[in-house]
């Protein structure tokens, strides 16, 4: 999906990271959220309370979920999820355009 429609934007960005990682929400009309985003080259790392999918619309980085799992490249066009409840760490190579999903059932 390239665009959402009947939507409301939060106008206020959620800037982190000194302004390397900046984000603005979409709520739909059932309520669910979404948040588009710009990630600049860094490592970061991020804490989450409920399930995310992460959709990399442009761009390439490395995610860290699980210690265990070790890094991944992820590259435009991919996507990965990280679980409620926990953190994951990401090396972004280039500048990355995404889209976070939360599910909440």
């Amino acid at each position: 999906m390239s665009e959402f429609k009947d939507v409301t934007v939060i106008k206020a960005a959620s800037v982190y990271f000194d302004g390397q990682v900046t984000s603005r929400t979409v709520v739909f009309p059932d309520g669910s959220r979404k948040t588009l985003g710009i990630m600049l080259p860094g490592e970061y790392e991020f804490n989450t309370a409920a399930k995310e999918i992460m959709e990399i619309l442009s761009g390439e980085l490395e995610v860290l979920l699980t210690p265990e799992a070790g890094w991944k490249t992820i590259s435009g066009g991919e996507e990965f999820e990280v679980a409620a409840n926990s953190k994951f760490g990401v090396k972004v190579k280039s500048i990355t355009d995404y889209c976070c999903s939360y599910i909440t059932a």
